[in-house]
């Protein structure tokens, strides 16, 4: 099983971020779009899980105490690594202090478990298309331009889902094992 730890956005937030693709996808086709159902904030990508782990990937997510909701606000736009040599492009945020705290603290509790820390710092976003190639069209780039300052909208995250991801010839499939509420709360 594929899995990764992830919160959901709003439809308002999904809707904005279609139209902003769907502006930008007939611009560059040397990337690979992400469909907007698909679209969230991943806290932790966990890999390929045994299904007899599963139980205690879920004992330990289910023991997390975290602060919640977490307000977000997506605004503005980027890749990663960088603009010389992108590969993926996202939507960003200013993450609140617990959104940081609660990636770390699903981190260290599945370590418990034996699933490998992240070695790279935390950096929340929503994954907008990735490219093999690491280039981009005049076209996109001036698009993206004028759209780097765009707020896609605000949300409350009451919950963070453990995911699993199925990989096709028409893109990953995305189906919600279990969802982990407040009711840990600090």
């Amino acid at each position: 099983m594929r899995l990764f730890v992830a919160l959901q956005i709003s439809n308002e937030i999904r809707e904005a971020i279609a139209a902003l693709i769907y502006i930008l996808k007939p611009l560059d086709n040397s990337w690979k779009w992400t469909r907007a159902e698909n679209l969230h904030v991943t806290l932790k990508f966990l890999g390929e899980i045994s299904p007899q782990k599963l139980p205690d990937v879920i004992g330990e997510l289910q023991s997390i105490r975290a602060k919640l909701p977490i307000p977000l606000k997506l605004k503005s736009l980027g890749f990663f690594p960088n603009e010389r040599r992108p590969r993926v492009l996202w939507a960003g945020m200013d993450p609140p202090p617990n959104l940081p705290e609660l990636a770390s603290r699903i981190d260290a509790s599945l370590a418990k478990i034996g699933i490998a820390r992240e070695e790279r710092e935390f950096m929340p976003h929503l994954t907008l298309a990735r490219s093999k190639e690491g280039r981009v069209s005049p076209q996109l780039r001036e698009t993206l331009a004028k759209h780097s300052s765009t707020e896609f909208g605000s949300m409350s995250a009451s919950a963070f889902f453990l995911i699993e991801s199925k990989l096709k010839s028409t893109g990953a499939e995305y189906t919600t094992l279990k969802s982990f509420s407040g009711a840990h709360e600090l």
